[in-house]
């Protein structure tokens, strides 16, 4: 576990130190692209809109001629919601509590998942996109449009729970729980596309803040746990 298996003190930060290293690489690595993405966004710069317009138009078509299609995207969209997410984190926090595991991975999660969402309002508002605009929608959301809250929680919550569980898992099922929480990402920031409520650019958004918010949460736990 990330934050949980200290063998002695002597290891514990020299591990720690060592993995808010690599936290803080990730969070430069995915905070640049998604900061060059948004000051796209806000510019309305004509190359991306070009693609993004082609792809929700393309895909719209495909969901107006194949209800099935718009009935499992919807259902893809459910799981990505914040209700899933809640009953997820909440059993994480049970989970490692009940294991006596400590108040940090506990705390970790709780704030990975209720800061994200905030996060996101927040940085909605300050680009202020709109939604794509059908005269026969598939599917009617409220809100803003950049970054999808869903792909953003999709990162974090599944980020959360590989993070938690991957190390007491081993062989196959480590395998399979993170290619499952890959899939289960990707097929959501897909869905919100599919159903037209959302453009590509705000589903990598999400994406990339997301897993730079993961990042930067990283590198805080593992610098206080050295302390």
């Amino acid at each position: 576990m990330l934050l949980t298996d200290p063998p002695t003190r002597t290891d514990t930060v020299a591990l720690l130190g060592l993995r808010a290293a690599v936290a803080a690489t990730v969070l430069t690595a995915v905070a640049v692209p998604f900061g060059l993405l948004l000051l796209l966004v806000r510019a309305r710069w004509s190359p991306l809109l070009a693609l993004d317009v082609r792809a929700v138009d393309e895909l719209h078509a495909v969901a107006i001629a194949h209800p099935l299609f718009v009935t499992i995207n919807k259902g893809l969209s459910f799981v990505g919601s914040a209700p899933f997410y809640w009953a997820m984190g909440t059993g994480l926090v049970v989970w490692l509590l009940v294991r006596r595991l400590g108040i940090y991975p506990a705390l970790f999660v709780v704030i990975a998942d209720g800061g994200s969402g905030l996060l996101n309002v927040g940085v909605k508002a300050l680009v202020d996109r709109v939604r794509p605009v059908w005269p026969d929608p598939v599917a009617r959301v409220g809100g803003l449009s950049f970054p999808s809250g869903h792909a953003q929680e999709a990162i974090v919550g599944y980020g959360v729970l590989v993070l938690v569980l991957a190390p007491v898992l081993a062989g196959w099922w480590r395998r399979l729980l993170i290619a499952g929480a890959v899939g289960m990402v990707l097929a959501i920031g897909f869905s919100r596309v599919a159903l037209g409520v959302h453009y590509p650019s705000d589903v990598l958004g999400g994406y990339l803040l997301g897993a730079a918010w993961l990042a930067a949460l990283l590198v805080v736990f593992s610098r206080t746990r050295t302390r």
